[in-house]
């Protein structure tokens, strides 16, 4: 369980630099005490979850749109591994669709958010998944 003393571990799954680079800088600015992983597709994901076992993260940051291997099928694969399937997932995409977010429910995600278009928008919206998460969750040990 992450809490105010210890670093908050996320793994973020994000194929697009420019959204990867704007999240770190969010959780950077949010002056929360986090360990960010970035991976760049979907199976990248996984592999690096299945990697370490012990060692989860306390939340994933997920994208839909990826390559290799879907946000969806990520998380589907996440609630299927005994070993993966309590860690947080927050789903951050462009996708606005009631398809994307029934399915993305459906499958176990914890939040759905769509990304804003504007900078300050976005911002905001990752540093509030830090500080919902970190500051008022508690999460499985």
């Amino acid at each position: 369980m992450a809490d105010n003393a210890q670093l908050m571990r996320i793994l973020l799954v994000e194929d697009s630099l420019a959204d990867v680079e704007l999240t770190l800088d969010a959780l950077r600015d949010a002056k929360v005490a986090n360990d960010v992983t970035v991976v760049r597709d979907g199976a990248a994901a996984l592999e690096h979850l299945r990697a370490s076992p012990g060692d989860t993260p306390d939340l994933v940051i997920l994208d839909l749109n990826l390559p290799r291997m879907t946000g969806h099928e990520v998380l589907a694969a996440m609630r299927k591994d005994e070993a993966l399937r309590r860690i947080p997932v927050a789903v951050l995409t462009t996708s606005s669709a009631e398809a994307d977010v029934e399915k993305t429910y459906d499958l176990g995600a914890n939040c759905f958010l769509t990304k804003p278009v504007e900078i300050e928008q976005f911002i905001h919206v990752v540093q509030s998944i830090d500080n919902f998460w970190l500051g008022l969750v508690r999460l499985p040990q």
